[in-house]
């Protein structure tokens, strides 16, 4: 599902240093686990902002003991998700 921006009462957010972050999708799996997505194009897949969002995301999922998974695929690079759902 599209997760909705600046909806901080009705979208899944996680905090930055400056702001909130809001991935571009959230899925509930069929096994209970949760994946959300943030899509980057591989111009900016590297900048600054991209690299904060790829690090708290990495570190929400290793903090939910393997029930939220959490995939930055750089462009249209979908193994990046396959990975992160096996």
């Amino acid at each position: 599902m599209r997760n909705l921006e600046r909806r901080p009462d009705h979208s899944f957010w996680l905090p930055t240093s400056t702001d909130r972050f809001y991935p571009d999708f959230v899925a509930k799996l069929r096994d209970g686990r949760y994946l959300v997505v943030e899509y980057k194009g591989a111009h900016i897949w590297s900048n600054a902002d991209s690299r904060e969002k790829r690090a708290l995301g990495e570190l929400w999922m290793g903090r939910r003991e393997g029930k939220c998974l959490f995939a930055m695929p750089k462009g249209p690079d979908f193994e990046a998700i396959r990975a992160v759902l096996r």
